[in-house]
């Protein structure tokens, strides 16, 4: 799912870059009045986990490629805000030391998996919960279908950049992209439950660190 450079015309990388830079600006104003000190170290360890694994990819099409992309989880355990951060920082890492994802198209890569897949699955997590009464089963059960949600909403929002930018036509992009991550989206929502129902077996205080 990391655009590369050369695959996104001028105006959808200005756009999204500023988008991008104005979320990053929001969180850390956001995060910054309700961090405590242990979100600092759990950000630390998701940034991490979530740099880990991305490295696992899946090929698509255009020389564009689909991996997990563990906002959802991020979302869960400390809110959509400190999630952009959080994402921000990997992606950053990931574009200019392992040249995965452009550097000009950076913008559209914070937008798509941090803010788009970070918020998207927050929401839909929150929906789900409130519905079971925020009971376990409404956490793992939003928490899985958010994840779901988030990668397909980010691949979408990848394919709608790529198709204004000219690079592929839409009927293609969609289909490709969207195609491939409602495939990899189950694997991320069975991933995020793994991961959450670990935590609420040893750690269920750290769900109740959300920077919300």
């Amino acid at each position: 799912m990391h655009i590369p450079d050369g695959f996104l015309s001028a105006p959808v990388a200005v756009a999204t870059g500023v988008v991008a830079v104005a979320a990053i600006a929001v969180a850390v104003k956001e995060t910054n009045k309700k961090m405590g000190e242990k979100q600092v170290p759990m950000m630390g360890v998701l940034a991490a986990f979530i740099f880990a694994a991305q490295m696992l990819n899946f090929p698509v099409v255009g020389g564009t490629s689909g991996h997990f992309v563990g906002a959802a989880l991020a979302a869960v355990l400390l809110g959509p805000w400190a999630t952009v951060l959080i994402l921000s920082s990997v992606l950053v890492v990931q574009s200019l030391v392992f040249q995965d994802g452009g550097l000009l198209a950076l913008g559209a890569n914070i937008t798509n998996m941090g803010l788009i897949a970070g918020f998207g699955s927050y929401y839909i997590y929150k929906g789900i919960d409130m519905l079971f009464k925020n009971g376990r089963t409404g956490t793992l059960v939003g928490a899985g279908v958010g994840a779901w949600f988030s990668v397909v909403l980010a691949s979408l929002a990848c394919a709608v950049e790529l198709s204004l930018s000219g690079t592929s036509p839409w009927v293609i992009a969609i289909s490709a992209m969207g195609g491939v991550h409602m495939l990899i989206g189950v694997g991320e929502g069975l991933i995020t439950v793994a991961v959450l129902s670990l935590i609420m077996a040893t750690r269920a205080d750290l769900l109740k660190l959300q920077i919300a």
